[in-house]
């Protein structure tokens, strides 16, 4: 093999040879050869004004030339003292991929021929050279190297073109994404509103739901389907009268029974949404019961969706903790204490074990937070724009 040729010719030297090729506008070729008469006739097959031929004795001279000057192609001779024209071949493939390379071989060493066509070799030549078949093969392979140099320039320009649309559509998903996000909040803010006694709640119960997930190393697409699950899951209160919505006392079994109905109301409302496909199951199923006394189905244990077991922990802790009509908010160890004692009854055994794991100022702080926010809000409310952005962000 070749080694790493050291550069042998002055700077300036190679300044100048570079410059003069700069302004040659004819073919430059290469000749490599150890037999002075072989360089010599390959410089009269390609002279000017089509051509202009330079000539290198060995391997190693036609490297250190390849340096200082630019070649369009190399004629080059395998059979050569020290490094041989395989060599050389190896490595201009390596440094100048886009160069066109022929190898010349006598008679009797056709196969070396085929072999170095093998290692990238465009054409080989048979000795005593024909200057028809050199001009022939030197413009099959100038054409075959410029046909490559289009396809890769194509290849390059297409990527560029992929690479732009593709970021030009993920910009135009998250823009989406946004959008579906401040409707979300916005509906969530329309449900809280509806009920002031409620104000909050959805963008509480949510956060809530999302600390228990993380602690349950849930992955950020689960997470996005549990967020707007909670957002949403009292939205088929929209369709509740409000004599029994906001009634102050208790309800009737006949108004406990529409009450009731809000679940199927609200799944109805969102299950053809494509995007809200996880989030409808959460509409539905948030008041099932890990013992099958819950409602609309009646479902029981793992029947029951995994948001929707982490909601209705959720969703008891903030009604615990929030005032009422009919009573005032409790202490979150006393919401602790009851989630505790209704474990494996009204929720999943791991999912009240996972919330009881997490420290008790976990969610002081995180209903703290959603007050302030929420007072915010209510004190901007005349700027919708503001209003959204007070309700947080859906991960």
């Amino acid at each position: 093999m070749i080694k790493a040729p050291q550069i042998l010719y002055r700077e300036t030297e190679c300044s100048l040879a570079a410059a003069a090729s700069d302004q040659l506008s004819a073919t430059r070729v290469l000749a490599v050869d150890d037999e002075p008469a072989a360089c010599k006739l390959l410089s009269l097959i390609l002279g000017p004004p089509v051509f202009q031929c330079a000539t290198a004795c060995s391997a190693e001279k036609a490297l250190l030339t390849l340096q200082c000057e630019r070649f369009d192609a190399v004629i080059s001779d395998l059979q050569m003292p020290g490094a041989s024209g395989l060599d050389l071949l190896i490595q201009v493939r390596r440094l100048y991929p886009q160069m066109a390379f022929l190898v010349t071989t006598g008679v009797d060493d056709v196969e070396v021929g085929v072999q170095a066509m093998r290692c990238g070799a465009d054409d080989y030549l048979v000795k005593p050279l024909l200057e028809s078949a050199v001009l022939a093969s030197l413009e099959s392979a100038l054409h075959k190297k410029k046909l490559e140099q289009q396809l890769e320039n194509y290849r390059r320009h297409l990527e560029e073109m992929v690479a732009e649309r593709t970021a030009q559509l993920q910009a135009a998903l998250r823009q989406i994404q946004r959008s579906y996000e401040d409707t979300l909040q916005a509906l969530g803010a329309a449900i809280d509103l509806r009920d002031n006694e409620t104000a909050g709640h959805s963008q509480r119960v949510c956060h809530y739901s999302l600390e228990i997930a993380r602690a349950m190393g849930w992955s950020d697409e689960q997470l996005s389907s549990l967020a707007r699950g909670a957002y949403l899951h009292d939205i088929g209160k929209l369709g509740i009268p409000d004599g029994i919505l906001l009634k102050p006392g208790s309800l009737t079994v006949d108004e406990r029974k529409i009450m009731q109905r809000h679940v199927q109301i609200g799944f109805d409302l969102v299950k053809d949404i494509s995007f809200l496909s996880g989030a409808a199951e959460i509409v539905l199923t948030h008041h099932e019961r890990h013992d099958g006394s819950g409602y609309p189905r009646g479902l029981r244990g793992e029947e029951i969706l995994p948001s929707a077991r982490i909601f209705a922990v959720a969703d008891t802790l903030d009604a615990i903790t929030s005032d009422r009509p009919y009573r005032r908010a409790s202490s979150f160890e006393s919401a602790r204490e009851t989630i505790r004692s209704l474990s494996g009854i009204q929720f999943d055994p791991r999912v009240a074990g996972v919330f009881l794991n997490i420290p008790e100022e976990t969610w002081a702080a995180i209903a703290r937070n959603q007050r302030e926010i929420a007072a915010l809000s209510s004190s901007l409310h005349g700027n919708s724009a503001i209003l959204r952005l007070g309700l947080g962000a859906i991960p």
